[in-house]
């Protein structure tokens, strides 16, 4: 708006309509890279004439710059008000000491202001330059200890490797999932679980990206559960079919009892479970997990791949004992402010990233050898990749291993 008016202050006329045009170009390019993903990627497959622009990753580059500009301008527009509305209280205020002068006007309080606000309103670009020039790309080894309930003696100890949101694509290529696989297969695992969201969307390269999860090592298997961008992308069958062409297994609705040293639990996975996104009486927890309830076992514990840490509330009900889940991307974004970390992921879940525990049951029995009741424990994955915006910042992507213990 001000460059618009900037712009009509000027006398030739000719000069005004050529940047009033081109301010209008860029608004609409902008425009168009917001929404590519609906444009089925037009935008970033550009082709000029026969020549294809992919080819030198022009159409991309376009793309990923409009996208970091906007979510940094929008950042950086909040700060530079922020700024503002300190600078007219503070000026406020001093109005209203004794002795202040009507109208008295402080220069150096207003150079002050001024710096403020170019460094605020700078500091979104480079945190956005930042990650996703690095980032994204700074995978993180995030070792864990579950406890679990009622876990037999025999599996005190297993091990499990959990990926997440690998999202191939523009921004995951090939050769860093390769990376995060190798990375994963160095903790030796026993288990490895991938739990959904392999693409972004339609025509992405679903084969690729389970050819090279398929390098994942351990002797009780690779396994993994669908994402709602598998769903989005109408892949769900194809990803079950890859996974077992690959010799790994995708669990839809279905449930495999693993044994281990002489100890067995009961592997349940399910599609993405859809809570927000429905409306009437298929809508909320109470809807989750219906096809699985008659899979959960009582003589061992169960383990349970869903993508969505929103079924967490229905899995503890129905008793089971942990859950692993991906979906948030711990925000992609996380700011601490006053010992509280803001992220855009609590507005879809108070099951952010890391390990939460609720009451197994509803209320939970009583556990061996303590007094309080049993609980039932999720783990939520940061994942791999990004969507949106090709950005991480304080929320590194991640590999996870998990080490079961008797609670």
């Amino acid at each position: 708006m001000r460059a618009w008016s900037w712009i009509a202050s000027f006398s030739n006329s000719n000069w005004r309509f050529g940047l009033h045009a081109g301010l209008i170009a860029l608004a609409a390019a902008l425009l168009a890279t917001l929404l590519d993903p609906l444009l089925g990627h037009g935008i970033s497959r550009l082709s000029l004439g026969g020549f294809n622009f992919d080819s030198l990753n022009l159409g991309k580059t376009l793309v990923t710059f409009g996208r970091l500009w906007l979510v940094a301008s929008v950042f950086a527009f909040v700060a530079v008000k922020s700024v503002g509305a300190i600078e007219w209280i503070t000026n406020g205020l001093a109005r209203l000491r004794p002795g202040a002068v009507a109208g008295e006007f402080n220069p150096s309080r207003r150079t002050f202001f001024q710096y403020a606000a170019v460094l605020a309103g700078g500091f979104p670009f480079l945190a956005a330059t930042y990650g996703f020039a690095a980032g994204r790309l700074r995978y993180t080894i995030e070792r864990v200890d579950v406890p679990v309930a009622n876990l037999p003696p025999e599996l005190d100890g297993l091990r499990i490797a959990q990926l997440s949101d690998i999202h191939i694509g523009d921004y995951m290529p090939p050769h860093e999932i390769a990376r995060a696989v190798d990375m994963a297969n160095d903790l030796q695992p026993d288990i490895a679980f991938v739990t959904g969201d392999f693409v972004s969307s339609a025509g992405d390269p679903l084969d690729v990206c389970i050819t090279e999860l398929s390098r994942l090592r351990a002797p009780l298997g690779v396994w993994g559960c669908n994402g709602n961008h598998e769903i989005y992308a109408g892949v769900e069958e194809d990803a079950e079919r890859l996974f077992r062409e690959k010799g790994m297994r995708l669990l839809r609705a279905q449930s495999a009892v693993v044994e281990h040293n002489g100890g067995r639990f009961n592997l349940l996975g399910v599609d993405y479970q859809r809570d927000h996104m429905t409306s009437g009486e298929d809508s909320g927890p109470q809807s989750m997990l219906r096809e699985i309830g008659p899979l959960v076992r009582r003589d061992m514990p169960n383990i349970l791949l869903s993508h969505n840490p929103n079924s967490f509330h229905r899995a503890a009900e129905l008793g089971i004992e942990l859950s692993l889940a991906g979906h948030t991307h711990g925000g992609q974004v996380k700011v601490e402010i006053v010992d509280h970390n803001v992220s855009p992921a609590r507005l879809m879940t108070p099951f952010v990233a890391g390990l939460y525990h609720l009451p197994m049951n509803g209320h939970g029995g009583t556990a061996t050898g303590s007094s309080g009741p049993q609980k039932a424990a999720l783990y939520v994955n940061r994942g791999l990749g990004t969507i949106g915006f090709p950005v991480r910042i304080g929320v590194p992507p991640e590999i996870t291993l998990l080490t079961l213990r008797r609670a």
